[in-house]
């Protein structure tokens, strides 16, 4: 019978089909393609995916406690389904094109290097959050809160600060158009 907690373990080149446990703790995954996966039951803590493949993968039910992707496909991927308990998830060099992060909390989480275009960011608290060079091109911030987030380098977002809790955010002087959009004025 195959043990339901992995501990301190490496998995290379998987799929989804190949997870045997319900809770994995401190284990790498590398090169894995868990593209369209059901992990619902399945609780990963202290975990790395590394150049793995989770296009519309399936968070219902699952388990995300400080979790680090590094060079990840996770378009499409609805994070918002995810267990709120402990949910932190980090970012480096990934594509979350089209990913929900709907109601999440996820606070002082870093998105560094990522592509977030049409990312919906509704109603999630990114208090704190770093988002390090990310494109956020027609990206969804709405009732978004966003204290002290760091979003000097970033670019290509619209963020209408009567609908955000941007207080105390960090934004760059390039990043004032995109503040500034829905009064339709030039910057020059």
């Amino acid at each position: 019978m195959q043990p339901l907690y992995h501990e301190d373990q490496t998995f290379t080149k998987i799929t989804a089909s190949q997870l045997s446990g319900s809770t994995y703790e401190n284990c790498k995954f590398i090169n894995c393609d868990f593209s369209n996966a059901l992990f619902a039951g399945i609780t990963f803590v202290d975990c790395q995916f590394d150049t793995c493949n989770l296009l519309l993968a399936d968070l219902g039910n699952t388990g995300l406690q400080n979790i680090r992707f590094k060079h990840c496909k996770i378009s499409g991927v609805n994070f918002g389904k995810a267990n709120d308990f402990l949910f932190e998830v980090h970012f480096e060099d990934c594509i979350l094109d089209n990913a929900v992060f709907y109601k999440k909390k996820n606070k002082k989480a870093a998105y560094t290097d990522c592509s977030m275009i049409e990312t919906d960011l509704t109603e999630a608290d990114l208090s704190d959050c770093k988002f390090i060079n990310c494109n956020l091109k027609n990206a969804f911030f709405n009732r978004t809160i966003l204290k002290n987030a760091d979003l000097s380098s970033s670019y290509n977002f619209i963020i209408d600060p009567d609908d955000n809790n941007i207080k105390k955010a960090k934004f760059s002087l390039h990043g004032l158009p995109g503040l500034l959009a829905k009064y339709d004025i030039r910057i020059g």
